[in-house]
């Protein structure tokens, strides 16, 4: 993949900041939290996995279930950040956050805090020294019709292949031009016999 800034004609992206939205999903082991975004890509701000009262997800729910509002599984708002900042849409099942119980015995909840990020594209001719800002990039699979010509129904059937990774962050941020090869041998195979892609949410910023 190769991101690239042009000093006489280039793209200039303007950050738009928008009202945060959130997003609550009751805690049963087959529940998927959806965020997504009609412009922009998602910025996780804030996730918490446990109980902040006693209402939220309460209905049917006995009393001591609900009765410890200062549950809180620390780490959470990481897990969110890694796997969708950057997106367009992002899902994450309830299990996936799940990595310890800070509560026993009480009823938890996934609440997710996220801003959308639009992007304003217009043409520019002026030579301002610009650089490459990389939000988040993905390697794997999220839909059947990306990156599938002439590849067989069983190499992009998994939809749920998702690798999120700094690496693109690490190699391109701060310069005007950027290649990076798009391949397991740079990220890893997070799901094998699928045909796979390198999705990248970046921008040019002012030095």
């Amino acid at each position: 993949m190769w991101l690239e800034h042009t000093p006489t004609y280039t793209f200039i992206s303007v950050i738009l900041v928008v009202s945060t939205e959130k997003v609550i999903t009751c805690a049963s082991s087959s529940n998927v939290q959806h965020l997504s975004c009609d412009m922009g890509v998602i910025s996780v701000q804030a996730a918490l996995y446990g109980r902040a009262d006693n209402e939220t997800c309460g209905e049917g729910r006995p009393q001591q279930q609900l009765a410890n509002t200062e549950c809180s599984l620390e780490g959470t708002v990481d897990i969110l950040k890694k796997r969708c900042d950057g997106k367009k849409v992002c899902e994450i099942n309830i299990k996936v956050v799940r990595t310890s119980n800070p509560c026993p015995g009480i009823y938890k909840y996934l609440e997710t805090k996220y801003t959308c990020f639009p992007a304003t594209t217009f043409l520019s001719s002026l030579h301002v020294g610009q650089v490459i800002f990389v939000y988040g990039a993905d390697y794997g699979r999220r839909d059947q019709t990306t990156c599938s010509y002439k590849r067989p129904a069983s190499q992009t059937e998994n939809v749920y292949c998702s690798h999120p990774t700094s690496k693109v962050a690490d190699s391109c941020n701060g310069k005007n031009s950027c290649t990076i090869e798009a391949s397991n041998s740079v990220f890893g195979d997070p799901c094998v016999g699928t045909y796979k892609y390198l999705e990248v949410a970046y921008t040019c910023i002012c030095k």
